[in-house]
């Protein structure tokens, strides 16, 4: 099976991991023809995912508090923002990072 783009990252599919699902971001693996996705709409594709997966959170959050939802679907929704939230600070700090290590190379 190949696959192109960040979705290449062999983080051990199928054990619906959060990271894992925002790091390929929907890539697929590549078809006849099919090229898969670019870095850009990878990490485009993530990110919307995370902003999604806070707006869910908030939404449960909500619906707790008119009493519409249990504690344990708020818990389950806040976890999962946070780990959403933490996955992209992560990648931020390695793309800033290795931003700064190029900037530093020699010409």
């Amino acid at each position: 099976m190949i696959v192109n783009g960040i979705g290449a990252l062999n983080l051990k599919p199928g054990l619906g991991d959060t990271a894992t699902d925002l790091l390929q971001g929907g890539v697929a693996p590549a078809a006849s023809g099919n090229l898969g996705t670019s870095f850009a709409e990878a990490v485009s594709q993530a990110a919307s995912k995370t902003v999604s997966t806070m707006q869910n959170a908030e939404q449960v959050s909500m619906q707790a508090l008119k009493g519409d939802a249990d504690t344990r679907q708020v818990v389950d929704a806040v976890m999962s923002a946070q780990q959403a939230l933490q996955t992209a600070v992560a990648i931020r700090d390695k793309v800033v990072s290795a931003y700064l290590e190029v900037s530093r190379m020699g010409i």
